[in-house]
């Protein structure tokens, strides 16, 4: 190598800037904790949103029933809200005063085939019950007479059982006494006490289970007491509907034309076979007193409804009841009597699309089915009334409709104000998916993040340095 290019080559490296190794290198070290900070600063808020979006669906203390606010019937109901709370979810509901189902928008989920809807004892908080296909309320959907509990078909073809699910605590108790194998169970009645369940049974007659029967039964709800109380084919009517005296001491139900009437410990009392058009009134079907049965009848060619009673020992008919007719219906289901001795009644209007006709003889089973109704209504039938008295409203498309027999036999009834906007899932989701895409974007764009955050100090550093020179 010759001098002169020693010469060029030294004067090329002295010229070139000198890397501020050490200094880049703390820079780099500065950014990287600045990054690890960051990251955990943000997951921590993503923990502190969640946790506290999630806490009042898990963690809030049972709900008590308020002091001084007694359950009461409102005069109509109304849709639920978008993302109103389950059930289940906290805060929880308490005592219901209403459980009502249908086809509405809203009583559809995206992965459920209907839901029920519950309406608080004492005000207006709503709440819903995923159920995986069409379960009508009051039919095979059913509130406890404290209103505390609802009784629901569960489970599958292959394990299917029956879903107590207590309102005031959250808990489900699942029930799966009855005959082997059985490949539908579904609630039909509760005792006044709470204590027991007349339940529905489909059991196989062989083991290949090329041939079916049905069973009705009675199971207490800690599921160690089962006990048979008819048994026979498949028919349209079989067990519905079941009504218990207010003592218990007794039990209705109709299968196929005849009406049974038993002891809860399965003994037959007697067997009253009713006449063309005439059913078994509802749960409700027992006077208050226990003394007489009551059974709804249409009149010929019409669709004019009325009450007669009948003795539960003898079949005799005792002739209409002193109450207005209802016209105009698919049916009417009692739902039991007021201290004022009127019968409360669901109304079953008919569908604009209905294919059957009502005026002509049609088995109970088709005149309540969701593709023959249009809507429902409670009304009051009021001893020497001209008409009945309609107490309960709901939206059309709302098929089925139950009440608390606490809540019928007080007679206290409420001007209803329904929830409106949306409810609390609908805002559990949405925070939720705010957060998490913030999480995301502050993930994505940590690099950038901590490189300004690291500029904006030594930027501040200078500042500081060159007012302090």
């Amino acid at each position: 190598m010759t001098a002169r290019l020693r010469e060029a080559l030294q004067a090329v490296a002295d010229d070139a800037p000198a890397y501020p190794v050490y200094e880049r290198a703390l820079a780099t070290a500065r950014r990287s904790r600045h990054r690890h900070r960051l990251a955990a600063t943000a997951a921590a808020v993503a923990l502190v949103a969640l946790t506290t979006m999630t806490l009042p669906l898990v963690r809030t203390p049972a709900l008590e029933p308020a002091a001084g606010s007694p359950a009461a019937l409102p005069d109509r109901v109304a849709l639920p809200p978008i993302g109103t709370l389950h059930v289940t979810d906290r805060p929880l509901l308490g005592p219901a005063a209403v459980l009502f189902s249908g086809v509405a928008g809203r009583l559809k989920g995206w992965n459920d085939a209907n839901r029920v809807g519950v309406v608080g004892a004492d005000s207006d908080r709503y709440r819903i019950m995923p159920m995986g296909y069409e379960a009508p309320a009051g039919e095979v959907v059913l509130l406890s007479p404290d209103g505390r509990y609802v009784a629901r078909p569960a489970g599958s073809h292959e394990r299917p059982r029956v879903d107590i699910v207590d309102l005031a605590t959250g808990r489900t108790r699942q029930l799966n006494g009855g005959p082997a194998a059985s490949t539908s169970i579904e609630p039909a009645a509760w005792s006044p006490d709470g204590r027991q369940l007349v339940v529905r049974y489909i059991a196989p007659t062989d083991p290949p289970r090329a041939g079916h029967r049905a069973v009705l039964g009675v199971v207490t709800l800690d599921g160690e007491r089962w006990t048979r109380l008819a048994e026979g084919g498949l028919q349209a009517i079989f067990g519905s509907p079941v009504a218990f005296t207010a003592a218990g001491d007794r039990i209705a139900f109709q299968v196929g034309r005849s009406v049974t009437v038993s002891k809860p410990d399965g003994t037959a009392l007697s067997s009253l076979l009713l006449p063309a058009d005439s059913w078994l009134a509802g749960k409700g079907a027992w006077s208050a007193d226990g003394r007489w049965l009551t059974v709804t009848t249409r009149r010929a060619d019409n669709t004019d409804w009325s009450l007669r009673r009948l003795d539960p020992a003898t079949g005799r008919d005792a002739g209409p009841l002193d109450l207005p007719t209802v016209s105009g219906t698919t049916a009417i289901r009692l739902l039991g009597w007021g201290p004022d001795g009127s019968a409360l009644v669901v109304a079953y209007e008919p569908g604009p699309v209905a294919q059957d006709r009502f005026d002509q003889p049609l088995e109970m089973d088709q005149r309540t089915a969701y593709g023959n109704v249009g809507g429902v209504q409670v009304l009051a039938l009021m001893p020497g009334a001209t008409g009945p008295r309609t107490v309960l409203t709901a939206p059309a498309e709302v098929l089925a409709v139950d009440v608390a027999d606490e809540v019928i036999r007080s007679g206290r009834t409420r001007q209803a104000s329904p929830p409106g906007g949306v409810g609390g899932r609908f805002w559990f989701w949405t925070t939720l998916t705010v957060v998490v895409w913030a999480g995301i974007a502050v993930y994505r764009c940590r690099e950038n993040l901590a490189l300004w955050l690291d500029d904006r100090r030594v930027r501040r550093a200078r500042a500081t340095a060159e007012r302090s020179g």
